[in-house]
């Protein structure tokens, strides 16, 4: 399996438009950083979790020709808005399928009606295709995922398990039984915004303590602010098994 981090920013991504702070004024590539999604790769499947505002440029900068299906987490603007650009694959291949809970289906189609109504569309507007997930595993590309449940401030939010590969974003609050299923994965990635504490976001203490308890061999922290640092010396500080993900990384599980 195949892992590309397609974006690791906040929602405002980094730099911020009109921001004098000096971690986006960085020169570093790896401080620049595009609203957060993943690429996730086996076999002859290719899968993105979140398409956000940045959806077409992380697709060209990846140089992705087909996607499998969309995961969504949650229905956040910086995990959502980027659905229209799904037009080039479904001229190519058809309806394209989208995973998410029931709630954020909702919000889809209030957003993008266009798209999810009933009625004859507008020439040129995607089709997709949509499967409803709860809080129990389902099948994709031959492989069982398994969602992980947890609080982003008081909203609910969805993590997903492929294999020995986790990813957690937006997280906050997470339940001793939803822990249970990280069991013996091998690579975390979790979200950590910042240094100081945050209402709805693990920040870097937190992020941290987590992976403590649930020890995988490698994790990555991503949804990561400006107010995090710059990327050479935060990851300087980290343990020896943990790494600030940065935009356009691959890794291997």
């Amino acid at each position: 399996m195949k892992v590309t981090f397609l974006g690791t920013g906040t929602s405002q991504g980094i730099p911020i438009i009109g921001s004098t702070h000096p971690v986006c004024l960085s020169d570093n590539p790896k401080d620049k950083r595009l609203r957060v999604s993943i690429l996730v790769e086996w076999d002859d499947y290719t899968f993105v979790v979140d398409c956000g505002p940045d959806f077409r440029q992380q697709m060209l900068n990846a140089k992705v020709s087909k996607i499998d299906g969309i995961l969504f987490t949650h229905e956040h603007a910086d995990h959502t808005m980027g659905l229209d650009d799904i037009r080039p694959f479904f001229f190519r291949q058809g309806d394209i399928p989208l995973y998410a809970h029931k709630r954020v289906f909702k919000a889809l189609e209030k957003r993008f009606d266009y798209i999810f109504t009933t009625k004859e569309k507008y020439p040129g507007v995607p089709s997709v295709r949509k499967i409803t997930i709860k809080n129990e595993p389902f099948s994709i590309g031959g492989i069982d995922v398994v969602p992980i449940d947890g609080l982003h401030y008081k909203l609910q939010v969805f993590g997903f398990r492929f294999n020995k590969f986790a990813y957690l974003t937006d997280m906050k609050t997470i339940s001793k039984e939803e822990i249970q299923k990280l069991v013996g994965v091998d690579v975390l990635v979790v979200n950590a915004l910042r240094q100081e504490p945050h209402m709805s976001h693990f920040n870097l203490e937190e992020a941290l303590e987590f992976i403590e308890k649930v020890r995988p061999s490698r994790a990555y922290l991503t949804h990561i602010s400006h107010h995090m640092g710059f990327h050479n010396e935060v990851q300087s500080k980290l343990p020896a098994n943990v790494y600030l993900a940065y935009d356009n990384l691959t890794i291997n599980i």
